[in-house]
């Protein structure tokens, strides 16, 4: 049994809970009711009336959903998550089933002390509302990049008073259409029915991509990291994110408007910048969930290297080992699957070679895009040149007047001609080619050689990567799925220019970032583990020997 004091600290490290003080928390603690379960054992069943809410004491679960006959995992949750509020709140049947993985501790609280517990403390209701929007928000989309281990815990949208500022404009320019069918009215005309209808429509278009607009936007914040994605349809497309890890601090920007109806900037800063989390809803309540998460990654990273620590000690001394999980590990990432484009974003991509891996070194070129962007103009010429020599030849071998020295002279000058256009279109061709990107088990190449010139090579190790972003820019790069993914490195910044597929691009480095970096840091851990261990060891072998030796000094070697 979990005494009082636990659950109490237990609960303050849970963004649900803050604002709240010791004496608030207490009385929570009191009233929750602590249950267990084995391996597998079923908690919730979807379907089934919702009765109670759950907080993760120790242990983990697992979230699925049946949907077509067929099973979806939704989340892994672990200790300090909780679930059963949402079907709780809405008086719902429960949308999903939870079962434990391996021994779990929960800590319950029924419908009716929830909502005794929201009437006393009327502080965490926009907390859970913060909980329920993104877990709704995040059941109804599903973004491709996110890992099989990774889960969802905040994900929203700007602000509605965002879209109503946006749609003002469409509004007042409705005055015109009106205007036209006034005039309309008063003079019979079919031309000014036609075009009030046609400024109607146009507005009516410009509103709706305004509020598209509005809600291609995303703020997320994950159990391993924070992302900004941002979309313009058929013009811009980026995601920018950070690893928790590299988070410095997480501050809240509000003005007076925005302390009014509850919305601000989260302003998360990290070592190469900042990611804004411009004008969400309950801004206070993000922070704390980026908050909670990002101390939950130092947590865990400390409990491993104390279990580590234990594990080297015991086999210096000749002990028998135990492993013991560390309560909030994640199961090891998957390779996550790769995003699925329509035909015009993979039109070509195999002839050309856009991508491709050898030897475990994943190689990139420019999309085919921009090859024909490069030859586009000695194509042309070539056409032209093809078209001049076919009529040249034409008249050669069918003479209107009989053939002439010159007109053989002129083809046979267009023939060299054309070699110059061709020259040029297979340099251009080479260069393309010879422009690649390339990441390794450890590092990232940016390789641009010229033909018949010089090389020119940049690179970087991939535990120096600070953080990735990728845009799309122009109606081409959405249509076609390519852009460019900025890499930044300490003070420099690389960048992967035109890749086809970017986000699958950003998605390849970022694990491979993770798994080096976790290589790395096993390493120099498991040195420095051993180094300590040796010295801890020696010391306790050595403590008998020294007290020996302190009782000598006390008492004299050979007293008389």
């Amino acid at each position: 049994m979990v005494d009082i004091s636990k659950r109490a600290e237990f609960l303050k490290k849970i963004h649900l809970f803050q604002g709240l003080d010791d004496d608030q928390l207490t009385a929570i603690a009191r009233e929750l009711q602590e249950v267990s379960y084995d391996a597998e054992a079923t908690i919730i069943e979807q379907g089934a009336p919702a009765d109670s809410f759950f907080l993760i004491y120790s242990g983990k679960v697992r979230i699925t959903r049946k949907e077509s006959k067929q099973e979806r995992q939704l989340a892994v949750l672990v200790r300090g998550d909780y679930f059963g509020e949402e079907a709780l709140l809405t008086r719902r049947r429960r949308t999903a089933t939870v079962r434990a993985e391996g021994d779990v501790i929960l800590f319950a609280l029924s419908r009716k002390d929830l909502g005794a517990l929201l009437k006393t403390s009327p502080q965490l209701k926009p907390n859970l509302e913060v909980s329920i929007k993104s877990r709704k928000l995040a059941r109804k989309l599903h973004f491709s990049w996110v890992r099989p281990d990774e889960v969802i815990y905040f994900l929203a949208r700007k602000h509605p008073i965002l879209l109503w500022r946006a749609l003002a404009a469409p509004a007042l320019a409705l005055t015109i259409p009106f205007i036209f069918l006034i005039l309309t009215g008063m003079t019979n005309s079919l031309s000014t029915k036609i075009l009030a209808l046609a400024f109607l429509a146009a507005i009516v278009l410009w509103a709706l991509w305004r509020w598209v607009d509005w809600g291609n936007d995303y703020y997320i914040v994950t159990n391993q990291r924070v992302v900004w994605l941002e979309k313009v349809i058929g013009l811009y497309d980026s995601r920018q994110e950070a690893p928790l890890s590299t988070i410095l601090s997480v501050g809240v920007e509000t003005d007076m408007l925005g302390r009014v109806m509850d919305f601000g900037n989260v302003i998360v800063r990290t070592f190469v910048g900042r990611i804004p989390f411009n004008h969400v809803h309950h801004p206070y309540q993000a922070a704390h969930m980026i908050e909670e998460q990002w101390q939950r990654t130092k947590e865990v990273s400390l409990e491993a290297e104390k279990e580590a620590m234990k594990a080297a000690i015991r086999e210096r001394l000749g002990l028998p080992t135990t492993s013991k999980p560390v309560q909030d590990a994640r199961p090891e990432a998957k390779v996550p699957g790769m995003y699925k484009p329509g035909i015009l974003q993979i039109l070509g991509t195999n002839i050309f070679k856009l991508r491709y891996e050898d030897s475990g070194t994943i190689t990139y070129r420019k999309h085919w895009v921009v090859l024909l962007q490069k030859i586009g103009t000695p194509s042309m010429l070539t056409l032209f040149m093809l078209i001049l020599i076919g009529l040249q030849t034409y008249r050669l071998f069918f003479p209107a007047g009989g053939a002439s020295d010159a007109s053989s002279t002129f083809l046979i000058t267009l023939l060299i001609l054309i070699l110059i256009p061709i020259g040029w279109m297979i340099y251009e061709y080479i260069d393309w080619s010879n422009d690649i990107f390339q990441v390794t088990a450890d590092q990232i190449f940016d390789i641009d050689r010229k033909p018949l010139g010089t090389e020119e090579r940049r690179a970087a190790p991939l535990e120096n990567i600070l953080s990735t972003e990728y845009k799309r820019l122009g109606l081409w790069g959405y249509l076609f799925n390519y852009g460019t993914v900025y890499i930044t490195v300490g003070g420099a910044q690389l960048a992967f220019e035109d890749v086809w597929d970017p986000a699958a691009v950003q998605q390849d480095i970022d694990r491979r970032r993770m798994a080096r970096i976790a290589k790395k840091k096993a390493i120099e851990k498991k040195a420095e583990r051993e180094r300590m261990a040796e010295w801890l060891a020696t010391y306790h072998t050595s403590a008998d020997e020294f007290k020996h030796e302190e009782n000598d000094d006390e008492y004299g070697e050979n007293p008389e």
